[in-house]
């Protein structure tokens, strides 16, 4: 209630400044991701890794760097895909590039999690045996260890992601100039 009596002794014009505020940390935010879009060629340049599955190389939490390369991708390429049917990207290494003998633009990739045992064909959709090169989000350049842990626990547990957004609501609304 006390955020509520605040807000009440705040004037017109410091509410409509706190909105303003907000409004241009949001539009800024947005405006450094359609530009790392536009750079790096990738539909999404940043993602965390959610999975143990390329251990020891990235472990859960990891944020990649993606790029879109000119270059066709080669076997080693650690990439981020995405295939129909399924929500999350998945990051895994290329295993083997087949180029089609019938037509020589046209690449079948096959893909494997460092620390699984077998190839991604069981990921794949019911009948598709490889990737193609419209699968692919961008390939890995960089990363920074264990900073997107903080999206895994929203993930993990929903109401510290509603208490982290009532806490920074809270701040933004009560915070003076």
């Amino acid at each position: 209630m006390e955020i509520i009596s605040e807000l009440g002794r705040m004037n017109k014009r410091q509410l409509l400044l706190q909105g303003l505020n907000l409004g241009m940390i949001i539009t800024s935010a947005l405006m450094i991701w359609k530009s790392m879009i536009l750079g790096t060629g990738s539909e999404s340049p940043v993602v965390v890794v959610l999975s143990g599955s390329m251990e020891p190389g990235f472990y859960r939490g990891d944020i990649l760097f993606l790029y879109q390369p000119k270059r066709p991708v080669q076997t080693g390429d650690i990439i981020v895909f995405n295939t129909d049917g399924r929500e999350i990207p998945i990051v895994h290494r290329i295993i083997k590039v087949h180029q089609r003998a019938h037509n020589s633009s046209s690449l079948d990739i096959l893909t494997k999690g460092d620390n699984n045992w077998g190839d991604d064909r069981s990921l794949y959709p019911k009948g598709q045996l490889w990737l193609n090169p419209g699968h692919i989000m961008g390939v890995v350049v960089g990363y920074l260890p264990h900073i997107g842990r903080v999206t895994i626990i929203m993930n993990d547990y929903p109401m510290f992601k509603y208490a982290l957004i009532a806490i920074l609501g809270v701040f933004v609304l009560t915070s003076k100039e």
